[in-house]
């Protein structure tokens, strides 16, 4: 063998052999996925809310139709047949989630809005239990009680006057109306049609893009447009590329290799890698109040337990 063969065969060895890492994997998913958030601030001045929803996901669903395409077209009548599930989910998960997220990050920082999302999984267990009926035991609801009260503590600032006078931060309610919807999204994923995840994705995408087009259109209409500098276009490629495509693609492997129930405990580092970024790049400094809001909403996980379909579903969040 020459020695362009060689390369090319160590190559598609390296390739393969990452491809078969699991916590490789969801490590750089969850380093995209907290990327997100850092993005989405640093950005803010330059690319408005709803035109970084709408590309993000426009260049990303060019990126992904070559994949997801052979299983598009068979699980085409699938889809159609369940299309109010698969509408809603699209609602959700890509459109009202991304255009509320980004909105968010104008007015409040990378740090809370990643340590807000952290109580996604207890969220996800209330709205289980009034949206599915689902029974949930004492220590669960124990759990929910403790993440809840750390989430306050953050949006509080650790204030109670501020809670009690309703004088809450713009940007961190919008999040937290984010991941509520966030949650709904992660528990109405259970009624899903019987198609492959990159179909169910694909339909998503096109579902959220045809949300978040006429909002994009009412920014545009308000005078907010992309700020033609290169770091606009760096955003934009940065969102499109890795806490949308390669980073779903990266999940759907981890769950192949470890489960749902693995991956989902594993991207619990989430908040926390999302956290340190925020102070490394962004210079937003940690308080008091964030190490008591964190320590509770963990504390209050563990507390509860975390559900494999829920840790599934929560994981992509952003």
């Amino acid at each position: 063998m020459d020695s362009e063969g060689s390369e090319a065969a160590g190559a598609r060895g390296g390739v393969g052999a990452l491809w078969s890492r699991a916590y490789v994997l969801l490590t750089l998913t969850t380093l995209f996925w907290a990327g997100n958030s850092i993005v989405g601030r640093a950005a803010r001045e330059l690319v408005p809310p709803a035109a970084l929803a709408f590309w993000r996901w426009t260049i990303a669903l060019a990126l992904l139709l070559p994949l997801a395409w052979p299983h598009l077209k068979r699980d085409l009548p699938a889809l159609h047949a369940r299309w109010p599930v698969v509408l809603t989910l699209g609602l959700l998960g890509i459109g009202s989630f991304n255009v509320l997220l980004y909105t968010g990050l104008q007015t409040t920082t990378a740090l809370n809005s990643m340590l807000i999302q952290s109580a996604q999984p207890a969220l996800i267990l209330i709205v289980g239990a009034l949206v599915m009926r689902d029974r949930t035991s004492p220590r669960q609801i124990a759990g929910v009680v403790v993440s809840l009260a750390g989430v306050l503590a953050i949006i509080g600032r650790g204030d109670p006057a501020v809670l009690l006078a309703l004088q809450l931060n713009q940007g961190d309610a919008i999040i937290g109306v984010a991941v509520m919807l966030w949650a709904l999204y992660s528990v109405l994923l259970r009624r899903r049609p019987p198609v492959h995840p990159l179909s169910l994705l694909a339909a998503s995408i096109i579902v959220g893009i045809l949300f978040i087009a006429p909002v994009y259109m009412v920014e545009l209409a308000g005078g907010r447009r992309i700020v033609p500098a290169a770091e606009s276009a760096l955003a934009i490629a940065y969102v499109s590329v890795f806490p949308s495509f390669l980073a779903y693609l990266f999940f759907n492997r981890g769950v192949e290799l470890i489960g749902s129930a693995a991956t989902g405990q594993f991207m619990n580092v989430m908040p926390l890698m999302g956290a340190g970024l925020a102070m490394l790049f962004l210079g937003e400094a940690l308080h008091p109040f964030h190490v008591a809001g964190l320590v509770l909403i963990v504390a209050g996980i563990w507390v509860a337990g975390k559900p494999a379909e829920g840790g599934q579903a929560s994981a992509a969040s952003t």
